[in-house]
């Protein structure tokens, strides 16, 4: 594989696990949201904006984390045939399958920029009780979009070059 090929993987295969090590812990972050929102529901008047803000965390949480997770190779797989198969047939087949995920995150990005100009232009805000602007927690969606994007480009290469006989070290 060329060079470039080789270091675009190692770049944007560092800087997904990065992202993916960071915002694991997210979960603690819902999860004290959670308890903040139980504890104040029984001593005090409950808070409006818990519940809305451990689903904003967590959509970051799992949004995010998705690149890191497909690099993991940790997304759930049928795995009836796929088990038995040598590195370079499953190679083979993921050049394929991939391709049916791209598309995915292609339609998922085009609604997700049209979503998050609409947030931006308009203000848009949650019609909950509190009230908060949309604009952020699209913005995160978008980006983790593009993680995921890069990170199956970097998993498509990786499968391309193992397909072909030459496995990127």
């Amino acid at each position: 594989m060329p060079q470039a090929l080789q270091t675009y993987v190692r770049v944007i295969d560092a800087f997904n696990r990065r992202v993916g090590r960071i915002v694991m812990y997210g979960v603690f972050v819902m999860m004290g949201i959670l308890l903040y929102s139980s504890i104040s529901k029984g001593l005090f008047l409950p808070a409006h904006w818990t519940l809305e803000m451990a689903q904003f965390v967590m959509a970051g949480y799992y949004l995010l984390g998705g690149a890191y997770s497909l690099q993991l190779d940790s997304h759930v797989r049928m795995d009836l045939l796929y088990g038995r198969w040598s590195p370079r047939t499953k190679a083979v087949v993921d050049v394929v399958t991939i391709m049916m995920l791209f598309v995915y995150l292609f339609f998922l990005l085009w609604g997700g920029v049209s979503s998050t100009n609409y947030a931006l232009e308009y203000g848009e805000t949650s019609y909950s009780s509190w009230s908060p602007y949309m604009a952020p927690v699209k913005i995160v969606m978008v980006i983790g979009i593009i993680l995921t994007f890069l990170q199956a480009t970097s998993i498509f290469i990786k499968d391309l070059a193992v397909a072909m006989g030459r496995p990127i070290a």
